[in-house]
């Protein structure tokens, strides 16, 4: 069955993200189309990129990296759940996409982001990132607005059209992780 990651791109204390990918796994976990698991960044405790040769070597030499690559690795295709800092995404999660390369590719890729602004700024730089990783994003997007999703600015409160965005989301992640599969057989 295909294999879906939502990962978790924040792990500032109070994050807003844990109730939004927390949110999202419920919501994909109704479905039977694929298997879907939140992946948390905290989880994973990754230093500051700390590998001496390039990620498109694959030649990982720390215990953290290899935990990070199997994981990954295990996926067909992912959510990322990003907030958006200074017109970004998070530092976190630029850093544990960077720390990989080849377990990235040729899997699709749909975001769930939020901010001041809905996010969509920190999902167009991952666009570029995942495009760099040969992964397809998808069209379909969930841009949560800090002033509208969430009450008084912390407690997630989607608006019920929100759903309708994430399902045509994972909609789109799970046929293009699909129709990708041949691309990943080695």
């Amino acid at each position: 069955m295909t294999r879906i990651g939502i990962i978790l791109g924040s792990t500032r204390p109070g994050r807003n993200g844990e109730a939004v990918a927390r949110w999202v796994h419920q919501v994909a976990g109704q479905r039977s189309d694929a298997e879907f698991e939140l992946v948390d960044l905290l989880d994973y405790k990754l230093p500051h990129l700390d590998e001496a040769l390039p990620p498109s070597l694959g030649q990982y030499t720390q215990p953290h990296t290899m935990a990070w690559a199997d994981k990954i690795a295990s996926f067909d295709g992912f959510v990322i759940v990003t907030p958006e800092y200074n017109h970004s995404t998070s530092g976190a999660l630029k850093n544990a996409i960077d720390f990989l390369y080849g377990e990235w590719n040729n899997k699709a890729v749909g975001f769930v982001s939020y901010g001041s602004v809905g996010g969509t700024r920190a999902v167009e730089h991952l666009r570029l990132i995942a495009g760099e990783l040969q992964m397809a994003d998808v069209r379909a997007q969930v841009a949560l607005s800090l002033f509208t999703d969430f009450k008084d600015f912390s407690v997630f409160t989607p608006n019920e059209f929100q759903r309708d965005s994430l399902t045509a989301m994972l909609d789109q992640v799970v046929a293009w992780s699909r129709a990708l599969a041949p691309l990943r057989v080695s």
